[in-house]
């Protein structure tokens, strides 16, 4: 007797299916109980109301979700509730994950001292939850006090750490000295993990304070990582090195982006123009200027005013004149300065 092949996929398998639904259980409870502690009647209305029917499917850290969650709500003291509550259920506590969630909303919120535990103890993403609160909550000098205090305990925290400090002091041209001690402290690290946009973001601020080498110490890290670097990292590569007047430098790595089929956008195309300009080179201007109208970008006031200048360095009238019609036609008035060389130059041909 024959029998007929049955495919795997229509066995049935109750492991499969039970932990399918534990799945689904899970997202469902994780995206229906921040909502139903909102939705309570009143503030005298405790979070064991919605939390004591799902006890028996909550396990260790599975609260941490909702804590953050209620801090997005801007309930910090539902956070802390729920943080209580957890401590009385020992199959959900001890646990540093929803310590470090609680911490983090309640720094954030401005109600750290409502919750009192041993911060000498406190594990190490405990302590980061503790610095990322205070620094979405505006607290930076408490925030760096407690980044000095686990240096000076030999506490390694997370290099993402410092970055969101680099990226918040720096906001304030008047704080730029601490964030060079930042900076410091972060090219010391062997162990840095950022994002495409945490590097490009901390490269920008080098480049402000005229950190040149470690601009350069950072990209070639993120390309040693094996990930290929964004128009907008690249970009600005090329503005670090104008800026250090590395001009041959920053035209090579004008041709490396090239070569990686980056688009350019119009920062970047903004850039490369005052580059060669920089260069006297006419001839990579204009082309870099038509390619820029070619991708369908209008060229800014800067811009304009950039190819003006090299036009006007080679004594092309015929094309500064074509460009100002642009500059007319797109609302614009060429500056003092600018127009007095337009007119020297004139003055010059006409004498000619």
């Amino acid at each position: 007797m024959m029998h007929c092949p049955v495919s795997s996929s229509l066995i049935f398998q109750p492991s499969r299916i039970k932990a399918t639904s534990k799945v689904y259980a899970k997202k469902k409870l994780t995206k229906n109980l921040p909502r139903d502690i909102k939705r309570l009647p009143s503030p005298e209305a405790d979070v064991s109301l919605v939390l004591n029917k799902w006890s028996t499917f909550l396990r260790k850290g599975s609260l941490s979700t909702t804590i953050r969650e209620l801090g997005h709500m801007g309930l910090p003291e539902r956070a802390l509730q729920t943080y209580r509550w957890a401590e009385k259920h020992p199959h959900l506590f001890p646990d540093n994950r929803i310590l470090a969630s609680t911490i983090q909303v309640l720094a954030k919120h401005h109600e750290l001292k409502l919750l009192k535990f041993d911060n000498t103890l406190a594990s190490k993403s405990v302590i980061e939850a503790m610095i990322k609160g205070c620094i979405e909550g505006g607290w930076l000098n408490l925030a760096r006090k407690l980044l000095l205090i686990a240096k000076s305990n030999n506490r390694v925290l997370d290099s993402s750490i410092y970055v969101k400090m680099i990226l918040e002091i720096a906001k304030n041209p008047d704080k730029y000295h601490l964030v060079v001690s930042l900076l410091d402290e972060l090219e010391d690290r062997e162990d840095l993990k950022l994002s495409q946009q945490d590097c490009t973001s901390v490269m920008k601020i080098c480049v402000k304070l005229k950190r040149f080498e470690l601009v350069e110490c950072l990209f070639e890290w993120y390309k040693e990582s094996n990930r290929e670097p964004s128009v907008v990292m690249y970009t600005t590569m090329i503005h670090s090195r104008f800026s250090e007047e590395k001009y041959r430098e920053a035209m090579s790595m004008v041709w490396e982006m090239e070569e990686s089929n980056c688009l350019l956008d119009l920062p970047a195309y903004r850039v490369v123009i005052r580059l060669f300009v920089a260069l006297d080179d006419l001839g990579r201007a204009m082309r870099y200027y038509s390619k820029l109208k070619e991708a369908g970008f209008t060229p800014t006031y800067d811009i304009f005013r950039e190819v003006i200048s090299v036009c006007i360095a080679s004594g092309r009238l015929t094309k500064c004149r074509e460009i100002c019609k642009e500059v007319e036609d797109a609302g614009l008035r060429l500056d003092a300065d600018t127009s007095f060389r337009l007119l020297q130059l004139e003055n010059q041909t006409m004498s000619l």
